[in-house]
Parts: C-alpha cells; structure tokens; sequence
C-alpha cells in the first residue's frame, strides 16, 4: 500500500495497489528502470582514435585511392588475388603504417598512416582484434595518424576480405636478391618481349591506330611516383582493372608468351628506374 495525502486533511488515507499495479511497478525494479527510449552502453559514439572496423576504417582511409571494393580507384588495387598471396604480413603492415617511399626524402602520394610512438599493442588490443564486435556509430574521422591497432585491422581485414588463392605460381612479393644483378639492358630486352605491343618500343606509348598514344610507361615525373618495390608488385599483379595483363598473362601478348621469371622482373625494374632518372638504356 502506498500511503495519499487527501487535501485539507493532516493525516494520510492508505491506498491499495491493485495486482496489476504491482506487477508494472516490480517490471521497472528488476530493469533497473532502464525506460524506453534510454540509450545504452551499446549506442555510445566510438571515439575516432579507437575504431577498430574494418569497413569505417577503409572507408576512411583507403577507399578513395584503391576503391571502394578494393578495387576501380587511380591507385592499384587491393581485391587482387595475385597480390594478396605474394604479398607479406609484415609488408604489408609496413606499407600501411610507413607509406610508399619513392627515394630518401621523398613519398608517393600513399602517406603514412602510423603514430610514431613505437609502442606495442597492449592485452585488451589483442583481444579486441581477435574478436571483433560491431561498433555502433563508428566512423574514422581522425585527421591525425592511426593507432597501431587500428593498422592491423586494416591490414588483417584486407587480406580476410578479398585474399583468394591465386593460380600458379607467381613470383615473390619482395625480390630475393633485391635488385643486386639486376641489368636494365637486359631489362630492355625483356620490356620487348613482354610490355613493347602496349607501352611502345621505348616506353612512350603505343597507338594501335589510335591518333592518341596509349600507355606511356618512360615518363620521369609519372615514375618519381612509384618506388622500386611498387613497380614490381605492378608487373607482377598487372592493373586488372586497366587492361594490363599479370606477369603471366597472355592479353596483348603473343600467345606463345612465358610467364616472366623473378629475374626478368628485377630486370624491368631496374630499366625502369633508369628511365626514372630520365637515362636512356646503354646498349653497348
């Protein structure tokens, strides 16, 4: 009972709840009067700096440069089963974190999206990563860098979205020798075989009837742009999504072509980074 003030009268009556009364009112105490309409823990905005999804995180970051799909955007992209089998974790993570380094002191136009803190992830970060929940309102609006947790679900969902097993064998990610050997008048020669219908002769672009040259490939400034690394991953990968074939596809290629090896990669490389310097090939 629950006692009521009757106006004008000093003394309270009692009042009698009724059954159904008391059923609503013993509802509210075991909910801990958590009313309709009142947020919960669940719907609190994640700050910027701690997101750890994937899709608000690319989204973000990524997806204006390689596409939203991964794929379809001016830089190469990353829903490539050829790239995501050869390319390393930890390359992988270091591209994220440091950018794309052309030469000392010069970038490409991947920045680096890692703090320099050089602080390990901690215990609940590991676990936050291995067990993934949904973040509600999330959304990476962070200008400044992103945490190291924050990279590795990048890099981690990356690889979960769109690695597929790639046909073949293809050529490792990083050269083995990294480059020592590599000749760039051997690089020529390879070039002729593998890349001259598309990129013309020299590099500067074949017309194939067109009044507009086509895939010029020799010009400086376009190469200041891609460090040594890139180029290889491009000629192993191809731009699928430009026409070019993989290291060993046949689509403007003769169809008795071989697959390139990894030496005739760093070839190229190395033909390409002299042009990079606006050299021409020595053919003594």
């Amino acid at each position: 009972m629950i006692a009521e003030t009757q106006p004008g009268k000093s003394r309270p009556r009692p009042v009698t709840l009724s059954p159904c009364h008391l059923v609503t009112l013993s509802l509210f105490l075991v909910a801990g009067c958590d009313l309709p309409g009142k947020p919960t823990e669940a719907d609190r905005p994640v700050p910027a700096d701690q997101v750890k999804k994937f899709d608000a995180l690319y989204s973000a970051r990524c997806s204006g440069c390689h596409g939203a799909d991964g794929r379809f955007g001016p830089a190469p992209p990353l829903n490539d089963p050829i790239f995501l089998a050869i390319v390393p974790d930890d390359e992988l993570l270091r591209v994220i974190y440091e950018g794309r380094a052309v030469t000392p002191g010069q970038r490409a136009p991947m920045p680096a999206f890692g703090l320099d803190r050089g602080v390990p992830l901690t215990d609940s970060q590991l676990k936050a990563l291995d067990e993934p929940k949904e973040e509600r309102h999330a959304v990476a609006r962070q200008r400044g860098p992103l945490s190291d947790a924050q990279i590795r679900v990048l890099a981690a969902g990356i690889k979960k979205r769109w690695g597929r097993r790639a046909s073949g064998s293809p050529p490792p990610y990083l050269s083995p020798t990294d480059g020592k050997g590599a000749d760039a008048k051997e690089g020529a020669r390879v070039f002729a075989r593998a890349c001259a219908d598309c990129h013309g002769p020299q590099g500067e672009g074949a017309s194939n009837g067109s009044p507009v040259p086509r895939g010029a490939i020799n010009d400086p400034a376009f190469l200041a742009l891609i460090s040594d690394k890139a180029l290889r991953r491009i000629i192993i990968t191809g731009r699928p999504d430009l026409g070019m074939p993989a290291y060993d596809g046949t689509d403007g290629r003769s169809k008795n072509f071989q697959a390139l090896s990894s030496a005739e990669i760093d070839h190229l490389v190395a033909l390409l980074a002299l042009w990079r310097r606006g050299q021409p090939v020595d053919k003594k």
